[in-house]
């Protein structure tokens, strides 16, 4: 991704000249947790109370549903946020998808992801398991990949705007430094390296 400039401030710049657009393009780092943590209450709750419930079933589904969200960030970032394409109108909407992140880094009202956007895939993966897993996966996989989804929201904020100390968190935020900073087509994971180093895109040593 070719990049012109690289701003440090955490205000948000105009990205569009419709008020609501704009208003619907921001959004406060607390909200992904408001919308979504009483939906993965739910759908845990869910899981236990179904009729053939088994604890190892849970366990199971529940760690593919968090391994299946790595995979999903991986590919969004990778395939979705940093295509960029040929056409005027193309490039226009990968830089309000995530052009305008790479140029803005620390905009704090643009470093989670919109209700906007999220409802509609969530809506959408839910489905996709609905129609893809056995019913006894589909509450507790779709929880864990929603818990992935948080994770990745409040550490990518974290990551910006946050002093840490812990060296496994210290450590992936120098890792997603170097993505925005040093080597953006390196380093496609937020939450998790696992699938840069299985397909190849980690920064080298």
């Amino acid at each position: 991704m070719n990049k012109n400039f690289v701003s440090d401030s955490k205000e948000s710049s105009r990205m569009f000249k419709s008020s609501l657009l704009e208003a619907v393009s921001k959004v406060h780092f607390s909200v992904p947790l408001v919308i979504y943590v009483p939906v993965v209450f739910f759908f845990v709750w869910e899981s236990f109370s179904l009729e053939n419930f088994s604890l190892l079933n849970f366990i199971v589904s529940f760690a593919s549903g968090l391994v299946f969200w790595t995979a999903t960030e991986y590919s969004l970032h990778r395939f979705v946020f940093h295509f960029v394409p040929k056409a005027r109108w193309g490039q226009r909407l990968h830089f309000i998808f995530h052009g305008v992140h790479h140029d803005f880094p620390n905009d704090r009202l643009r470093l989670v992801m919109p209700p906007s956007v999220s409802i509609p895939l969530a809506l959408g993966f839910y489905f996709l398991f609905y129609y893809a897993l056995p019913a006894s996966w589909l509450p507790s996989f779709f929880a864990a990949f929603l818990i992935g989804y948080l994770i990745y929201d409040m550490s990518h904020y974290a990551f910006h705007h946050l002093s840490l100390q812990h060296p496994i968190l210290k450590k992936l935020k120098q890792y997603h430094m170097r993505h925005h900073y040093f080597e953006p087509d390196k380093g496609y994971g937020v939450s998790s390296g696992l699938w840069d180093k299985i397909l190849d895109t980690d920064f080298k040593k």
